[in-house]
């Protein structure tokens, strides 16, 4: 059994934190999974690297002395990889779905300058791309940085990019269909009813603070496939409102070409959903998109 390059990561990052569950959720793996990864190394090297206690974690002597040489040996690693990829090789950002902003940004700036190389990804949720992000497998990823299940890796960097109003969709014979603007407070009676955000963790974090903010009842639903079984959920609602963005075609059958377009019988009715102070706040009925790079 050889030292790997996984084994010195997971050694590095435990002696930067001296605790084993802060270093899994940095690197974003179970406790028990690093503490495999580190067994295999000290299994490799022939010494403890650790000593483990019900109170704290402690480096051995073996281990402080390989901790300058772990930290150059992954280093040295990463700029190797980054190295050797083409200069022209195509920027990889996940954009979450098709459904939404991030994929009109990205096409934008593509549109803008032919040049640039854009390959996509959707893994419908930040908290499903940061590791892809850790791994350098992306380079970027739009989402939403907070309620993600782990601390946030201190490697990456995130800023706000672009804040998106929310709307809310309900069927034509819907009591509120005839309102053009809802607060959120008018929702109090009838509810949100959303599909299950299932990996993105960070919508359904969102959703439960908005909810819990203006005193909303919330219930998820079946996780939706594909933008037409959203719209169907929609319009199976008989008092619960859903929400999301404007693009999203009330009709289910493809991108919404005008904002201002009318349903048609089989659609839903969309109203902008107005935030109670101001887009920016924590709990506003704006969602928020940032990107995030790998430094």
């Amino acid at each position: 059994m050889e030292a790997d390059i996984e084994g010195l990561r997971a050694f590095f990052v435990t002696a930067e934190e001296l605790h084993f569950g802060r270093a899994g959720a940095r690197l974003f793996i179970s406790q028990q999974a690093l503490s495999k990864r580190i067994r295999r190394l000290e299994e490799a090297l022939g010494v403890p690297l650790f000593e483990r206690t019900t109170r704290a974690v402690e480096l051995t002597e073996a281990g402080r002395r390989l901790l300058p040489h772990a930290h150059e040996a992954v280093s040295a690693f990463d700029r190797a990889v980054q190295a050797v990829r083409s200069a022209d090789e195509p920027l990889r950002v996940d954009v979450y779905d098709e459904r939404f902003t991030p994929l009109r940004m990205v096409r934008q700036v593509s549109e803008r300058d032919s040049r640039v190389q854009i390959e996509l990804s959707m893994r419908q949720g930040l908290s499903v791309a940061l590791p892809a992000l850790r791994r350098q497998e992306i380079d970027a990823a739009f989402g939403r940085v907070h309620d993600t299940p782990a601390p946030w890796p201190t490697e990456l960097v995130h800023r706000l990019v672009h804040l998106e109003q929310l709307h809310a969709f309900v069927p034509e014979d819907h009591h509120l269909a005839d309102r053009s603007v809802l607060r959120p407070s008018d929702l109090r009676e009838a509810g949100i009813a959303m599909p299950d955000p299932a990996g993105a963790t960070e919508w359904r974090g969102y959703l439960m603070r908005l909810a819990e903010r203006f005193g909303v009842p919330l219930r998820f639903n079946a996780p939706a496939i594909g933008q037409r079984h959203l719209v169907e959920q929609f319009l199976a609602e008989k008092a619960a409102v859903g929400l999301g963005e404007m693009s999203i075609d009330a009709t289910g059958s493809g991108p919404c070409p005008h904002p201002d377009r009318r349903a048609d019988a089989a659609a839903a009715v969309v109203a902008r959903l107005a935030p109670a102070q101001s887009p920016a706040t924590a709990a506003g009925a704006a969602a928020a998109p940032a990107v995030t790079r790998a430094s």
